[in-house]
């Protein structure tokens, strides 16, 4: 069976359009498309990206939907107004342009007049939202949870609270960014599936199938034999990548059509 995946979009729709049609040239409208998860913040368009993704399922696409980190920040700030989280080594919050919520609430229309106001180290390390202008107002942080949500489109919040955390056939495992080896799948934790990189990016041991993850960018996509890397920095600007998988061959898409992405070492 032939299965496509999607890195990391991270509201970047146009490259996610240029992704769709390469699919679609490749294995045609009824190709099945794992998308491996953070489909917003940072970029410019994440509400842009979601329209797009829900309008492919609601068509009928064989298009399966992952978790990412950044998709459970969005939802947990629209239905707690929370903005950080303790996976979150540095304790940055959300709304900071490095992890981008601050973009993504601009694609809904809710573009901050003036950078977002922070409290540093305050709440034991983490940094806080202490105020967000919208045109001539400022809002708490509980007041922009509040106007968030009513702004955000419900389809979406529901689109984002549907996400799958893996997807796995006989010989591939679809995650986003990786899994705690040794453990059975089962056993796995969210937290692991949508943040690890310790442990996992330096395991080099069989996972008895071959991971495909985002989450952690790479210059190119990469192939290590165990598994595949496919984050390529659409969030910061650079290529958004679409790979193919048959059996144990992985090719990358390109303006020419299939590249051959082989194990390296």
């Amino acid at each position: 069976m032939t299965i496509y995946a999607v890195g990391d979009i991270h509201g970047q729709s146009a490259r996610l359009d240029r992704a769709l049609d390469m699919i679609e040239a490749d294995g045609g409208p009824e190709a099945r498309i794992v998308f491996l998860g953070d489909y917003t913040d940072r970029g410019p368009d994440s509400r842009g990206v979601l329209d797009r993704l829900i309008a492919g399922r609601d068509a009928g696409r064989d298009w399966i939907f992952l978790k990412g980190n950044h998709d459970r920040m969005f939802l947990r700030f629209l239905e707690e107004g929370r903005e950080n989280d303790h996976n979150i080594r540095s304790g940055l919050s959300w709304f900071n342009p490095r992890l981008g919520g601050v973009q993504t609430l601009g694609s809904y229309g809710m573009a901050a007049s003036e950078g977002p106001a922070f409290l540093m180290d305050a709440n034991g390390g983490l940094e806080t939202l202490a105020s967000y202008g919208i045109g001539d107002r400022e809002l708490t942080l509980h007041e922009l949870a509040e106007e968030a949500a009513r702004t955000v489109p419900q389809a979406h919040q529901d689109f984002l609270a549907s996400l799958q955390l893996y997807h796995a056939t006989e010989e591939l495992l679809f995650v986003h960014a990786g899994i705690r080896p040794g453990l059975p799948l089962e056993r796995q934790v969210e937290d692991d599936l949508i943040w690890i990189r310790d442990g996992f990016l330096d395991d080099s041991s069989d996972h008895g199938r071959l991971v495909v993850h985002g989450h952690t960018v790479v210059p190119e996509p990469m192939h290590l034999g165990n598994r595949v890397a496919l984050d390529t920095g659409a969030g910061y600007g650079d290529p958004l990548t679409a790979a193919v998988f048959e059996g144990g061959d992985v090719w990358v898409l390109g303006s020419g059509g299939r590249v051959p992405l082989v194990p390296v070492g």
